[in-house]
């Protein structure tokens, strides 16, 4: 029904955003992929959009890019899978990271993202294999330095996971981490995840 919105962005919380579009304010439900992309309250932004419909509610999603609103609608069709347990996949892994856990048939990257179990992760993989096919190509199966990114990623969450931490906790500080500094070493993503993740 709606491709997008754009607005003045009036206030942002960790899980939505609210958007003046000529005088409306419209309030979008975000992932922390989204979150992270936004800029700063007051300046305009473009909310790719997703209008979820249920008997008693309608429900504006907001993607900062068009591959992320296609995932999410893409997640939202495996069984189990609500449009909060999307977010959430969305939250702890890039769009690209996803693409490459699924077409891996690579569960354990799914697995350990708030409220993905084991069954969840395989099913996910299980029944969105050959539909994530025919979604635009996010970056064209991973250029070499995303690929180098992907490892690093993986062999940093591994060692801090080996270390007696949360998964969870681990994938969140290792992603942020890996988006706001470039060209760090495993060790040195291990060093700031440690510290963010006793500061949180």
């Amino acid at each position: 029904m709606f491709a997008y919105f754009r607005g003045r962005l009036v206030s942002v919380l960790p899980e939505e955003a609210v958007v003046d579009v000529s005088g409306v304010a419209y309030r979008f439900l975000i992932s922390a992929t989204t979150n992270r992309h936004l800029p700063e309250q007051g300046s305009e932004v473009l909310l790719f959009s997703h209008l979820y419909v249920r008997e008693d509610a309608l429900q504006l999603y907001g993607f900062s890019s068009e591959e992320e609103r296609q995932l999410f609608r893409l997640l939202i069709l495996a069984t189990g899978v609500g449009p909060k347990l999307a977010l959430a996949v969305l939250s702890g892994l890039q769009v690209q990271d996803i693409h490459e856990a699924i077409l891996a048939n690579a569960p354990d990257r799914l697995y350990g993202i708030s409220g993905v179990g084991k069954k969840t992760a395989a099913r996910i993989i299980l029944e969105l294999r050959d539909k994530i096919l025919k979604l635009t190509p996010v970056g064209r199966m991973a250029a070499p330095a995303s690929l180098q990114t992907t490892r690093l990623r993986d062999d940093a969450i591994n060692a801090l996971v080996t270390l007696g931490f949360s998964r969870i906790a681990v994938q969140k500080a290792v992603v942020t981490i890996l988006d706001q500094h470039m060209g760090l070493t495993v060790e040195e993503v291990v060093k700031s995840a440690l510290v963010s993740i006793h500061n949180s």
